[in-house]
């Protein structure tokens, strides 16, 4: 006689422990709405620009403002982040990087890669400035 025992349907956060395959998971998809966003402000920017002077300054006001750099500062951490984890799964896509230790090892590499070009962006962008 079978016993009706009560489990989840699907795996859950409350179930598995987070491993780094499962984190840049998550966050492949938290950057990739917060890119969505982010495009919303740039848009913002761009059209503020082609309106007029006047909205231009209101909008570069906020781009400029502490929160507006913190604002594309994580903007610009998600568009590496996105594009190295993307470059990550092409890897996947055909087959390697699925050992345990490349998978770990990939993922810190992502993580890292995407603070340097960040790093490098903003650089160069002040540089320029």
């Amino acid at each position: 006689m079978a016993q009706n025992v009560q489990r989840p349907l699907s795996p859950h956060l409350q179930v598995y422990r987070p491993q780094i395959t499962s984190v840049l998971s998550i966050l492949h998809r938290m950057t990739g709405v917060v890119l969505g966003l982010g495009a919303l402000l740039l848009t913002y920017w761009i059209a503020a620009a082609a309106t007029g002077p006047e909205c231009f300054e209101a909008a570069q006001g906020f781009v400029g403002s502490w929160f507006g750099i913190l604002l594309m500062l994580g903007f610009s951490y998600c568009l590496f982040y996105h594009l190295c984890n993307g470059i990550r799964h092409l890897f996947w896509d055909v087959g390697l990087g699925f050992e345990l230790n490349t998978a770990a090892a990939s993922g810190w590499l992502v993580v890292l890669a995407s603070a340097g070009l960040t790093l490098l962006a903003w650089i160069a962008g002040f540089a320029m400035a």
